[in-house]
Parts: C-alpha cells; sequence; structure tokens
C-alpha cells in the first residue's frame, strides 16, 4: 500500500489536455457512483446481478488527511473503471476489512490492497498496477473466451510472433473432442495470465509438428516448444504440469501482472536486467540476453526479469536512486527483493556491451553465490572499517603530539633544576672567599702581636 499512490498516477492521463475530437474522446469520470460497499446484505445481490464483479478489498478507512486522499484516489481508478465497464455487464464493489470481516471470509478473500475479480465459480486475483487502463485491459481479457482457434496462416504467423507470452496450443479433432474439453477447462484456471490455443486443421497442425490431442508448451522467448508428454492430457496433469513450469528463464515485466512477477523470488533474490527495446543498444543487449536464457534454460535456478524502462516512465528516477544506476544504458544485476539492496554488472567498455559468454559467466557466479548483494555490504562495511582506522591514526597523531609537549615541559622543568644547580656552586664559591678573608684576618691580628 506504500507505493500505491505512485501506481495509480497512470489513471490520470485519460483526462486529455486539448478538447480531443470525435472518435477520441477518452472517459471522463461522470461524478455518478457504480462502486458498491459490499456488505453482507447485498453481496450475494451483487453477484447474481453482474457476470463478473471486481472487488477492491481494503483496510478501514485511515484518520490522516494523506491516506485517507490515497483511499479517494483508488476509489476514483475505480469509479472509471466502473463506468467503461458498464456497458460489459461488470459490477464494482469494496469490502472494509474491518466492517465486513465475516463478507471478506466467505469470499475468500484474504490481501488487503487487493483486486479479486469473481467470474462464475472463480476467484482471480489482480496482481498488477492499479491503473484504470491496466485494470479495464484485464477485465477484457478475462472476459474473452480461454482458447482462441486458430485457422489459417495469418492467425499463425500473429501466434508466432508473441514470444513475451507464455502460450499453449493444442491439435484436437473437433471442438466436441473430449480431450479439447479438458484443454479449455485447464485454460480458465490461468486465464488471462496464460494465453491457450487450438486449432482443428490438419495443415496448421503439420506446420506447428502437432500430433492429435497433442499440446506444445511455449516459454517466453524460446525457439522451441516443449511438448507436453503423455498424450492425451486431462485437465488435472494440463494444470499440473503448466503449474511446474510456469516460472520463465527470461520473462518481461508487465503492468498486468507485475506484483505477482516481482514475489515470485528465488531464495528472496532477482536477476534483472533494464534494456530498452526501442534503443539500439538497449534491443542489441536484449538479444544478448535471450541467447543466453536459450542456452541455459535448462537451469531451473535461473530466472531473469527483463525490465523495459520505457513501460515505467514514472518508476524510473525512483529505480535510478534506489539501484544508483544509469538506465538510459543497459545495465543487468541482482537484486535483494527484502531491502532492495543490488549488485550490478561491472561493463569494463561503456561503449562496447558483454558478450554473451562473458554475461554467462556473470550469471553463473551469481547462480553459485560468487557474486551476492551482501558482498557489497562487506565492500561498505570495509570502507567504513578503513575510514575509522583513519580516524585511529588522527587520534594516535593527536596522542603523539601531546606527548611531545609533555616532554617540551619536562625539558623546560630539568632546565630549571639545573638553573638552581648553578646558584648553589655561586652559593658554594662566596663562601670559600669568606674564608679566604678570615683567615687574612687571623694573619694581621698574628703581626700585630709580634
Amino acid at each position: 500500500m506504500l507505493s500505491l499512490c505512485l501506481f495509480l498516477l497512470p489513471c490520470l492521463s485519460l483526462v486529455p489536455l486539448a478538447p480531443a475530437a470525435k472518435g477520441l474522446e477518452f472517459p471522463q469520470y461522470d461524478g455518478k457512483d457504480r462502486v458498491l460497499d459490499i456488505n453482507d446484505r447485498n453481496y450475494k445481490k451483487a453477484l447474481k446481478k453482474h457476470s463478473m464483479v471486481c472487488m477492491f478489498y481494503h483496510g478501514p478507512i485511515p484518520d490522516s488527511k494523506e491516506l485517507q486522499k490515497r483511499h479517494q484516489m483508488t476509489e476514483l481508478v475505480l469509479e472509471l473503471a466502473a463506468q467503461v465497464m458498464e456497458v460489459k455487464d461488470v459490477g464494482f464493489g469494496m469490502v472494509d476489512s474491518h466492517k465486513d470481516a465475516k463478507v471478506a471470509k466467505k469470499l475468500g478473500l484474504e490481501e488487503e490492497g487487493s483486486v479479486y475479480v469473481f467470474k462464475a465459480d472463480r476467484v482471480i486475483e489482480f496482481d498488477g498496477l492499479l491503473s484504470a487502463n491496466v485494470l479495464v485491459e484485464f477485465l477484457l481479457d478475462l472476459l474473452e473466451a480461454p482458447v482462441e482457434v486458430i485457422g489459417n496462416a495469418l492467425e499463425l504467423r500473429a501466434f508466432d510472433r508473441m514470444e513475451e507470452d507464455i502460450r499453449l496450443i493444442g491439435y484436437f479433432k473437433s471442438e466436441d473432442s473430449e480431450h479439447y474439453e479438458a484443454f479449455k477447462e485447464a485454460a480458465e484456471q490461468f486465464q488471462p495470465y496464460i494465453k491457450f490455443f487450438a486449432t482443428f486443421d490438419k495443415s496448421v497442425a503439420k506446420e506447428l509438428t502437432l500430433k492429435l490431442n497433442e499440446v506444445d508448451f511455449y516459454e517466453p522467448f524460446m525457439e522451441e516448444p516443449v511438448t507436453i508428454p503423455g498424450k492425451p492430457h486431462s485437465e488435472e496433469e494440463l494444470v499440473e504440469f503448466i503449474t511446474e513450469h510456469r516460472r520463465p528463464t527470461l520473462r518481461k515485466l508487465r503492468a498486468e501482472d507485475m506484483f505477482e512477477t516481482w514475489e515470485d523470488d528465488i531464495e528472496g533474490i532477482h536477476i534483472v536486467a533494464f534494456a530498452e527495446e526501442e534503443d539500439p543498444d538497449g534491443f542489441e543487449f536484449l538479444e544478448i540476453l535471450k541467447e543466453v536464457a536459450r542456452d541455459n534454460t535448462q537451469l531451473p535456478e535461473l530466472s531473469i526479469i527483463w525490465i523495459d524502462p520505457d513501460d515505467f516512465p514514472l518508476l524510473i528516477p525512483y529505480w535510478e536512486k534506489t539501484f544508483k544506476v544509469d538506465l538510459f544504458r543497459p545495465q543487468i544485476g541482482v537484486i535483494n527483493v527484502t531491502d532492495a539492496d543490488s549488485l550490478w554488472m561491472e561493463m569494463d567498455d561503456e561503449e562496447d556491451l558483454p558478450s554473451a559468454h562473458e554475461l554467462e559467466d556473470w550469471i553463473e557466479d551469481v547462480l553459485s553465490g560468487k557474486v551476492n548483494t551482501e558482498d557489497d555490504d562487506d565492500d561498505d562495511d570495509d570502507d567504513d572499517d578503513d575510514n575509522d582506522d583513519d580516524d585511529d591514526d588522527d587520534d594516535d597523531d593527536e596522542d603523539d603530539g601531546g606527548d611531545d609537549e609533555d616532554n617540551n615541559d619536562n625539558d623546560e622543568e630539568d632546565n630549571g633544576e639545573n638553573e638552581d644547580d648553578g646558584d648553589d656552586d655561586d652559593d658554594d664559591d662566596d663562601d670559600d672567599d669568606d674564608d679566604d678573608d678570615d683567615d687574612d684576618d687571623d694573619d694581621d691580628d698574628d703581626d700585630d702581636d709580634e
């Protein structure tokens, strides 16, 4: 919830800066309340009334003015989305975790700040950027059929270009096939995050080298699919395979599932690559990254997140400040998801990008633990220790200076004692002179007696 305000700002893009021409009139909130306050009395009616219901589960409304503004911004996002989706028969509501705890428990709502979508007997959690644009796109995808049918060469070309997505395609006899029905049931479990395709056309199946009732699984950015073993497949077998293999070797951070992706870390860390696909250096770096991912896709512990900064312009200053990197050039590093501590690959020559071999060596060091964010902490500690040592040296120098002053004082005292010794010697000389005078007087007296 701390970053919620930042992620709500994209909804403001729906407000035009100038009067729009016909055909480009972006929707603006009309002031009508469409989002329901869901409670024990109306939740069943809302679920029956609409084909799909979108609910925002939130904590008690705070007393702080700042937090109240955030809550109001969330309401505005939901109201605008509800206004746009009204024609699609999609309802919207808000559930207070404190006042409506019983309803939340009945509906299976668990995480405050999350959006849950109810469709038939399914509950789908929206784990993406909370803006009207992204939320509406997510809901529209949910309204589509869970399986898209490919029936000709042009549609097949479009399928081949979807390299950023996890996707499956199966070849079945007809829509009445029981194996196709199992495939469709499995698709509903992962909609809209994973895309399912089917063909009933022999020529398309031949192009894909698919046999009857066979299903291929395509990992993002991989050139060759994996054929799911053991055809024909039941719904349970398909769900089990997809669940086991759904973490890709290389995946792109997308607005519609960015938080789910970020939470899917491996032992608390992510390998993250920043690269602008539209930039020549970024495109070249991305191609190198794909090559490395394809060569190492057999490693279950390897998962790289690619972030195109152009997709998240509001986050660029935050990322540059937090990770201390320049996002105007490609970067790859390891990030601790707990404290956002990070360590980035050093590129010897700013003009030349690392080769696939150099990148692979660095990734191997990350996986083996030779490169980790704790090393960076150790370096910082060493720097602090060095500074402490310098301070200690300065203190020692000051102490030495104090000793010298003490020695000077001692020397002065010694000189004073020597002067006193000199005075004693003078006194002794005076005594000797007096004795001589006395002797002379005695001699004179003796002469007088004679």
